[in-house]
């Protein structure tokens, strides 16, 4: 009893099967393994042999049945290897650069921050804001830019004259023409020869008392020209115009629908033309989009960022633009060119920063703050020149206004008359190149044409970009005329402005 008892502990966590081995002496085979003999005198073979057969297939018996899905998964793990192209290779067709873009920004801010450090080590901190405030408050040189601006009133006034006595049939077109030819000479030529002539005025002042004076000079232009198209669309169709065929373009969006329509000779009035003076647009509608209301917290964000944006500027000018282009003046006049390309690179930084920085201030901040104030629905005033890998494309896409003007006021009429295409393409760039030179020789009093080669170089660069380089290699061009072109166009002019108004003098 007693051995009966010490073997069933031992066997009830294993596998029913018949004892190994002879059974002892007096024992019962019956109670020793649990199972019924065919014969008292039968022993189970006690042969190792015979031992390891049976376990072995005993294991057979009891291995686990897998499903297709685990033996699948056996098969996964026993291979590690497929078809594939490394995500650098522009087969793999990885896009997300995500960690690489924050590596080079951070890159960016770092080596930025040292230079500025190594600015402030050399030079100290040179931000002065009361001299910026005391230059157009204090010194009376600042004053004949206001009072300029303020004889374009007489401008504005005479284009309304004129498309009033047109609307009533008392002058003819031809008149009015000559009329509005005279009105636009005279408003790009009485502020350059008032600029050039007094000497009190700045090269601050200048350049924005001739901003304003282009800008007015592209609007009345746009203005002449619709509403020359609204009389041509009234004599044909011989009755009053509805605001679907008022303008060759009259949107619908944005809220405008709650306005009342406006319907040619109905626009001739004050407030319609000083609110397309005021509006962030050089094309005129007589029906705008407008917005249904105005939306104070955005109004506040974009006031605040005007204000922080523009004493950014000027304190990056005064600090970092300003000692380097002082010290870009001996290498310029001892024509030591490993110099000078070290101090345009060094200048390209910077300028390229404040140019970003001057784009996001007036582009998105102040326009957006116009339009907002006067409920003006149009806001695209950008694309996506970032992305831009020709050269057109950049020139497209940066500046919105401008390029709308310009497609629709000379671009299409230039194609409408026979001109192919890089003919109208060649023809606008001519123009922008006038006005760059326009806004920078004027004011500085001296005609270098730096800006205008700049301009017209860029003629065989989209050509070039456009048919050599493509894609990535494309864009990285038009960074880099981006980056270096407008530092040497910078140094160029500040060494003539040097070397005309100091050294003559010394």
């Amino acid at each position: 009893m007693g051995d009966r008892n010490d073997r069933v502990p031992m066997m009830t966590g294993r596998t029913r099967r018949s004892t190994i081995g002879p059974t002892p002496a007096g024992g019962n085979s019956k109670q020793a393994n649990g199972s019924k003999q065919s014969s008292a005198g039968e022993k189970t073979p006690s042969h190792p042999s015979h031992s390891n057969g049976k376990v072995k297939k005993e294991k057979q018996v009891h291995e686990p049945v897998r499903t297709p899905q685990e033996r699948s998964k056996i098969c996964e793990r026993l291979s590690c290897h497929v078809l594939q192209e490394s995500l650098l290779s522009s087969a793999s067709g990885y896009s997300n650069y995500r960690g690489i873009l924050n590596w080079c920004v951070v890159m960016l801010v770092l080596s930025n921050a040292r230079l500025f450090l190594e600015n402030l080590l050399k030079y100290g901190i040179l931000v002065d804001p009361i001299q910026v405030v005391s230059l157009f408050l204090k010194d009376p040189y600042s004053w004949p830019a206001p009072c300029l601006v303020i004889v374009s009133n007489v401008f504005i006034m005479a284009a309304l004259y004129t498309e009033r006595r047109l609307s009533v049939g008392t002058i003819s077109e031809t008149t009015g023409t000559f009329l509005y030819l005279v009105n636009l000479t005279t408003l790009l030529c009485f502020p350059s020869a008032t600029v050039l002539t007094l000497t009190s005025m700045t090269p601050a002042g200048g350049v924005f008392a001739l901003g304003v004076y282009t800008i007015l000079f592209m609007k009345l232009y746009s203005y002449k020209d619709v509403n020359m198209w609204c009389r041509e669309i009234r004599h044909t169709k011989a009755r009053t115009l509805t605001r679907s065929h008022s303008c060759p373009s009259v949107a619908q969006s944005n809220g405008s629908a709650v306005h009342a329509h406006v319907s040619y000779p109905g626009n001739l009035t004050h407030r319609d033309i000083y609110y397309f003076v005021f509006a962030p647009t050089l094309c005129y509608e007589l029906n705008f989009p407008r917005s249904p209301r105005i939306r104070k917290s955005f109004l506040l964000r974009r006031l605040f960022e005007m204000l922080f944006f523009i004493q950014l500027l000027i304190g990056l000018v005064q600090q970092w633009i300003v000692p380097t282009i002082q010290n870009s003046m001996k290498p310029f006049q001892d024509m030591d060119f490993s110099r000078m390309m070290e101090r345009m690179l060094k200048l390209a930084v910077p300028n390229h920063l404040i140019w970003l920085i001057f784009f996001y201030w007036f582009f998105h901040s102040s326009m957006n703050f116009v339009a907002e104030l006067m409920r003006f629905g149009d806001r695209e005033f950008y694309r996506d020149w970032w992305n831009s890998e020709t050269v057109t494309y950049f020139w497209s896409n940066w500046n919105i206004p401008v390029h709308k003007w310009c497609l629709r006021h000379f671009y299409k009429p230039i194609m409408m008359r026979g001109a192919n295409k890089w003919v109208a393409q060649t023809a606008v760039f001519l123009v922008s190149a006038f006005f760059h030179e326009y806004l920078v020789s004027v004011p500085l009093k001296m005609f270098r044409l730096w800006a205008f080669m700049g301009m017209m170089s860029q003629i065989p660069l989209a050509w070039f970009v456009g048919r050599f380089l493509r894609g990535n290699h494309g864009n990285a061009a038009v960074w880099i005329s981006l980056i270096i072109g407008q530092p040497v166009a910078v140094l160029m002019y500040v060494h003539d402005y040097y070397v005309i108004h100091y050294m003559s003098q010394s």
